[in-house]
């Protein structure tokens, strides 16, 4: 969409008036998306992370129209591989507290509550969790065979470090591509200069291609015996508050923020570190290939970059 019609649904979507025309912003097959539709995820994205209120206001609208797309694009692709866009309770249930918890809210009800301070319910996140769960399982069906994770080779690492005392990370990711090797650093400086001026967190939200970007690139603690050696080897060093040079991996290139650090003095549970750093490891290989995926599907509906 031209930036001049952004622009101009942007003073819509800021009005103080009572009532907002609704106006037709994209069309993606049988999808629309309204401009009511991106004010409520902007709502959305600033119920995740309270942040983005600190960006201005163009730029929270291209964050919320960009990830009201992905939303249409990914749910175009899932009713031509599932019969319904639902999932289980029970796992819907566990995703809901996993996003109220990171929001370091304690029930349900809290989170309730603190929805409703954005005009949203808990019905409108239950309908926007089932799209990511239900796409997440699409690229696991569609992927899974083509991961390797070599799991000895992390085993006898956590073993060798089983009894020295080690550290744990609390970490924050940015991922983004490049079109060659040679626009890495341009877009590493890029994103450097834009966490100096709004944050880490904001800075995620603009340019993390990870579904981390929603909460603002957080992936919680991890000790540094579950972390392959070159990023093991790229944030030792690392203070609290400071961030990594750019990783290049085969999903995209990193940027790891060191949160907080703490020390591990208990004896490693070797199956509970082994199965951390396998999820890990896994989920880092399935967001390349849920990156290559996505645009595929985006190319396919004829939608440019």
């Amino acid at each position: 969409m031209k930036n001049y019609l952004l622009i101009f649904f942007l003073c819509l979507f800021f009005c103080k008036a009572e009532s907002i025309e609704t106006k037709i912003i994209h069309k993606i097959q049988n999808e629309i998306i309204t401009n009511i539709d991106i004010k409520n995820e902007f709502k959305y994205l600033i119920a995740l992370n309270n942040n983005l209120k600190q960006l201005d206001k163009d730029k929270i609208l291209n964050i919320s129209n960009e990830s009201i797309i992905r939303e249409k694009i990914k749910k175009i692709e899932l009713q031509k591989n599932f019969k319904k866009i639902t999932i289980e309770e029970e796992f819907l249930a566990l995703l809901i507290k996993e996003t109220y918890l990171s929001l370091n809210l304690k029930s349900l009800n809290q989170f309730i509550s603190h929805l409703k301070n954005y005009n949203l319910t808990l019905t409108d996140v239950k309908k926007k969790i089932t799209i990511d769960a239900l796409w997440n399982q699409l690229i696991i069906q569609k992927y899974s065979g083509q991961i390797t994770i070599n799991k000895e080779k992390i085993r006898k690492n956590i073993i060798n470090n089983e009894n020295k005392l080690s550290k744990e990370f609390e970490l924050s990711e940015i991922i983004f591509t490049v079109k060659n090797k040679n626009e890495i650093n341009r877009k590493y400086n890029e994103i450097i200069k834009s966490v100096q001026e709004v944050g880490f967190k904001n800075s995620a939200s603009l340019y993390s291609i990870s579904d981390s970007a929603k909460i603002g690139g957080g992936i919680g603690w991890i000790n540094e015996n579950s972390l392959n050696s070159k990023i093991k080897e790229s944030i030792k060093k690392l203070k609290i508050g400071e961030t990594s040079k750019p990783i290049i991996l085969s999903n995209g290139i990193l940027i790891l923020k060191v949160t907080s650090i703490r020390k591990s003095k208990n004896k490693i549970n070797l199956e509970l570190e082994l199965k951390k750093a396998i999820n890990y490891e896994r989920n880092r290989q399935l967001n390349q290939y849920s990156k290559i995926y996505f645009n595929k599907t985006k190319k396919n509906l004829g939608i440019d970059e």
